[in-house]
């Protein structure tokens, strides 16, 4: 009959069906664990996201840390030779003491500034300065030069510093020394603040200790009072060394240099010399600006050697020291007398 199902028919089927199924999955099993079937892709669910580009691999990331390393070694090995290179060490200079001692003169200074290795000339920085002038402090016209005012001490100062710069280190400390009271002491003397500074200048080359300072003022003044030459040897000493263009003048002066022909000259020529004839120390300049009170005109060298001035009022005392002195030289083999004292 047309149209009608057979019998039977649909549970063979089913049957058939099945066992085709169970075969397909066995094969697909297999297929699976062999790798046959492509790269299984996670799915994406709670607590998880769906990965992005490409994954690295264990190898993948080896090579990666191996690469890190390399430039991180790279980077350490720059850095190591950065630290490692010289640099340029910065040398400080070398400073020098340079040491100017009471009642030296400019000739003396611009030696001890030679040896102390300074540059340039001294002696032509200490003709002038526009930091100090002479005819301030009342010297003459025509004042040739800075004696006088180059302040005697000790000068820290780089090796190699020019000698200009030792004159203006000098030149203020004694404007920083020689203040209002040295200016009002000179005008009481009736003297020009440069005639108290020469005054302290043949103080200095004729004292050998600090008792005789002032007492040397004193004779100084009276006789400049009493119109007499001072009869100062180291006021020739000076005119020597100027004639002879020496800076030291070592030797005994003979009888035709005490005569010597210059306005130094102070056993033929009365009156001050005409600048100063070294630099003073604060110690000269305090006993020309505060002489004793004395009746002394004259001074000589003790007998004994041992650096005191002999002070006398009369000319007859003072042959008398004299001649003692001379003696003491004639036992001592023509030398200076030494001093035994204890």
């Amino acid at each position: 009959m047309s149209g009608g199902i057979r019998s039977g028919s649909s549970h063979e089927r089913t049957e058939e069906e099945r066992e085709r199924d169970r075969q397909e999955r066995a094969r697909r099993l297999a297929s699976r664990s062999a790798g046959q079937d492509g790269p299984r892709i996670p799915l994406a669910g709670a607590g998880s996201r769906a990965p992005r580009g490409r994954r690295l691999t264990r190898g993948g990331l080896a090579a990666s840390a191996a690469l890190l390393l390399v430039i991180a070694g790279v980077f350490l090995t720059a850095r190591a030779l950065l630290r490692s290179k010289p640099r340029a060490q910065i040398v400080a200079p070398r400073v020098v003491s340079v040491l100017v001692p009471e009642g030296e003169t400019r000739a003396q200074i611009a030696q001890i500034a030679s040896a102390d290795g300074l540059s340039g000339s001294y002696s032509t920085a200490s003709r002038r300065s526009p930091q100090l002038n002479p005819a301030h402090y009342g010297a003459p016209p025509g004042t040739r030069d800075l004696e006088g005012f180059l302040f005697p001490a000790t000068y820290e100062l780089d090796a190699g510093t020019p000698a200009s710069r030792l004159v203006s280190e000098q030149l203020a400390a004694f404007k920083e020394r020689f203040d209002p009271h040295e200016l009002r002491r000179a005008r009481s003397l009736n003297l020009t603040p440069y005639e108290l500074l020469t005054v302290a200048s043949m103080i200095e080359r004729e004292a050998q200790t600090e008792h005789d300072r002032p007492l040397i003022a004193a004779v100084i003044y009276n006789r400049l009072r009493e119109g007499v030459p001072l009869g100062i040897d180291a006021t020739i000493y000076y005119a020597v060394e100027l004639a002879q263009g020496v800076a030291t003048y070592t030797h005994e002066l003979t009888e035709a240099q005490l005569q010597i022909d210059s306005p130094y000259n102070t056993r033929i020529h009365k009156g001050l010399p005409p600048t100063p004839i070294s630099n003073p120390g604060m110690a000269s300049i305090e006993a020309a600006a505060h002489p004793a009170h004395v009746p002394y005109l004259y001074y000589v060298a003790g007998a004994d050697g041992c650096g005191e001035q002999v002070f006398s009022v009369t000319a007859a005392q003072f042959e008398a020291d004299a001649a003692a002195y001379r003696a003491a030289v004639a036992h001592n083999g023509g030398h200076p007398p030494v001093c035994r004292r204890k």
